[in-house]
């Protein structure tokens, strides 16, 4: 879905609505999966740590938990991601050990 600033004429005035990003499209963690040729539950946890604002997007549907999708930003910083922890393994089970003492307050 692309989304830009515009006037919607209301009446005698109109609206002006504030800028938006200009995200038109999203691929699934599934697919990114398979097109980096990347096991899809390992990229969910070099993944897990990402923001919107670094590209992660999540999609929900009727009765869904959230699939996690990413922009094409996304899959960039993903790709920076996974050069890391491959590089050095022990930093992607440091991070999961980090955020699972926040989650539990430890």
């Amino acid at each position: 879905m692309e989304l830009e600033a515009s006037s919607v004429q209301r009446g005698c005035g109109s609206l002006n609505l504030a800028p938006t990003n200009k995200v038109h499209h999203v691929r699934t963690i599934a697919l990114v999966a398979e097109m980096l040729g990347e096991d899809e539950d390992w990229l969910w946890d070099v993944a897990n740590g990402m923001d919107q604002e670094d590209g992660l997007i999540w999609v929900y549907g009727p009765g869904d938990d959230g699939i996690m999708a990413f922009t094409d930003f996304g899959i960039e910083t993903l790709t920076g991601l996974i050069e890391s922890y491959k590089a050095d393994p022990d930093l992607l089970k440091e991070t999961l050990n980090n955020s699972y003492a926040t989650r539990r307050g430890l």
